[in-house]
């Protein structure tokens, strides 16, 4: 039985080998010529999609906060380009994060933004969230937050005998 199963996983690896080659040359066949310019222009869009928008901080650190505390953080999104960016969407990791911004407006050339983003503090130990943004159709800029959340006792703190001497 250990040797169909065996051999029968051997085959499958080889086939999926052989697929990833096949697919590979069909790929470089109909681009050969097309293969500088393409790379060339993709070089140069990334260039312009980091010139469109800059941002104060690309990863806030909360540092360490208490459990079941949410934290909040003000990310200034600067437009940088000549053009209006228009954000459409800001996508946190997880259900714990939660970011707001402006939905409506567009930020003018040269003007700034905020995009917010929450902690809910509930599970405790350190962590790294990272945050999209989403603008003028399809670009991308990620912004992270991280900290330690520590865990609160489970009991209140003990009883201070002085502060019935206060009260007195």
């Amino acid at each position: 039985m250990k040797k169909i199963l065996l051999s029968s996983a051997l085959v499958s690896i080889s086939f999926f080998m052989y697929a990833q080659k096949v697919e590979s040359k069909d790929e470089h066949a109909g681009h050969a010529h097309a293969a500088a310019p393409v790379s060339t222009t993709a070089a140069l869009d990334a260039k312009k999609v980091v010139e469109l928008i800059s941002v104060n901080k690309e990863l806030h650190d909360f540092g360490k906060i208490p459990q079941g505390k949410p934290v909040t953080y003000s990310f200034e999104i600067t437009n940088t380009s000549a053009v209006p960016v228009k954000i459409s969407n800001v996508q946190a990791s997880c259900g714990c994060t939660t970011p707001e911004w402006d939905k409506e407006n567009a930020i003018p050339a040269g003007s700034t933004s905020k995009v917010t983003v929450g902690f809910n503090a509930v599970a405790e130990g350190p962590f790294i969230k990272p945050v999209t943004i989403t603008y003028n159709d399809g670009i991308t800029k990620v912004i992270n937050i991280k900290g330690e959340v520590w865990k609160t006792p489970a009991e209140s703190a003990p009883a201070n005998s002085a502060i019935s001497e206060i009260k007195n």
